[in-house]
């Protein structure tokens, strides 16, 4: 296809029609996790569904029993059955859970954080494993080149403009901090003749008759460019350094090497801590080599790294976590990549300046960059849902502590005059009820995001 522009010509060709595109294969893996979660149950409206049939059982069989066996009389028997059916009404039993899940997600969005739902509170209080995806997630996300090392003469300059020129066709952020390096030495690029990304791996690109190939180990051996022990050794020292080094070959021989790094969050380190004392596990899920991953993460405390992991593999790997290891997972990810892992697991966490579809497949947004952040998110519902645990108590206690007491308890001792005020105390009650419960989730109002008392655990 061709289309005229203002400037120039534009061609276009497609190589894959809509459903064959990485995004719809992404939309698809989504659509498809999201349908495979099972719901959660809803227990307040299982018990609700038996607790008022048998309820309203109780209350007849109390006005039989009081108008047959008791010779009541028919007012003192009627007595019994409405006292029976307002210490019983369920107010404070509906009111128990919503209260609370207000309550939760009103104190969460005052802390930077979103819950889309209600479910995903109660899903953050179970969360036992959480995993990081690495770039943009537990690093700034804007890595910078560190080092340029050239082989057989090769001028430094020369390498990076030819990297440049091959990395202009991408928008992954190592390409980005290349051409940012050009740009700092005063160097021009130019669109490549041609351009090919393969995921995970680097690009091919040409250029003024030079093939230009640019990336990891995989890449220069599927193109039978090979990678000297020499220079295996320099990338070793590198990447124990915790750098990202991006192999550099022109025309099917190796050039150079470029050096990347991207700055680890401050708080990182953290809330790592916090999340392992807080009997959270932590996993690093990252593309990059497995030695420059194992750095970055013991830098920040992290014991388990999985590396090397191409963008499509990660919703297997959160998968394979839930079903082989019986985990509660939440994934926190940025990137459009990270949306079916997100997806996949039982709570996804987006970063807030992460894209619109990471977003809008976490159940759970961070509006800021703030890593801890994910500590107070689960913090939090573990508060919420022990507020809801204590509202279903007292409802409960209310409800059905009383009924022996609506039902005539205290006939034998009061005599049946006692039906005259029963009532009236039965509404009392069923009002105490309901304000016991609002009052119990108005106290998660006085949350504060907590942290573990570090110096006790140096």
């Amino acid at each position: 296809m061709q289309q005229l522009t203002k400037n120039g010509l534009l061609k276009v060709k497609a190589t894959k029609i809509g459903q064959d595109t990485v995004l719809s294969q992404i939309i698809a893996l989504v659509e498809e996790a999201k349908t495979g979660k099972a719901k959660l149950e809803r227990m307040v409206d299982q018990v609700a569904k038996y607790f008022v049939p048998a309820i309203v059982i109780i209350a007849v069989g109390v006005f039989l029993g009081w108008y047959f066996i008791g010779n009541a009389g028919l007012t003192y028997s009627i007595l019994a059955f409405v006292s029976v059916m307002i210490i019983a009404c369920p107010c404070a039993l509906g009111l128990a859970t919503p209260a609370a899940l207000m309550m939760g997600a009103a104190k969460g969005a005052e802390n930077g954080i979103l819950y889309k739902g209600g479910e995903y509170i109660e899903v953050a209080s179970k969360v036992n494993l959480v995993v990081f995806d690495k770039t943009g997630t537990l690093t700034e996300g804007k890595p910078s080149v560190t080092d340029i090392i050239t082989f057989d003469k090769m001028d430094d300059s020369e390498l990076l403009k030819l990297a440049a020129i091959g990395e202009s066709g991408s928008e992954h952020p190592l390409a980005k901090a290349v051409i940012t390096k050009a740009n700092e030495k005063g160097i021009s690029t130019v669109s490549p003749d041609s351009f090919e990304a393969i995921a995970g791996h680097g690009l091919r690109a040409r250029y003024s008759n030079h093939d230009i190939v640019i990336g990891n180990r995989k890449i220069m051996l599927d193109n039978n460019i090979s990678v000297p022990k020499n220079t295996e050794k320099i990338l070793s020292e590198l990447e124990e350094d915790g750098k990202t080094s991006i192999l550099v070959s022109i025309d099917n021989h190796l050039s150079g090497l470029i050096a990347v790094s991207d700055t680890i969050k401050e708080d990182a380190k953290e809330a790592i801590l916090d999340l392992k004392n807080f009997g959270v596990e932590s996993v690093m899920l990252t593309g990059d080599n497995e030695r420059t991953a194992k750095a970055v993460a013991s830098r920040i405390g992290i014991a388990r790294v999985i590396a090397q992991v191409l963008p499509h593999q990660k919703e297997e790997i959160v998968s394979s976590i839930q079903t082989k290891e019986n985990r509660v997972v939440a994934m926190v990810g940025d990137g459009i990549n990270d949306a079916p892992a997100l997806a996949r697991a039982d709570l996804g966490i987006a970063i807030g300046s992460g894209t619109d579809v990471a977003k809008e497949t976490g159940g759970i947004i961070l509006i800021s960059n703030n890593i801890r952040d994910v500590v107070t998110a689960l913090d939090l519902g573990k508060k919420t849902v022990s507020k809801i645990k204590q509202n279903l108590f007292w409802a409960f206690a209310y409800n059905t502590g009383l009924i022996p007491v609506a039902a005539g308890a205290l006939v034998p001792i009061l005599g049946l005059s006692v039906f005259g005020w029963l009532p009236i105390l039965a509404g009392v009650a069923m009002a105490m009820s309901s304000v016991t419960v609002v009052t119990n989730s108005l106290f998660l109002g006085r949350y504060k995001p907590r942290t573990i008392n570090r110096a006790k655990t140096k």
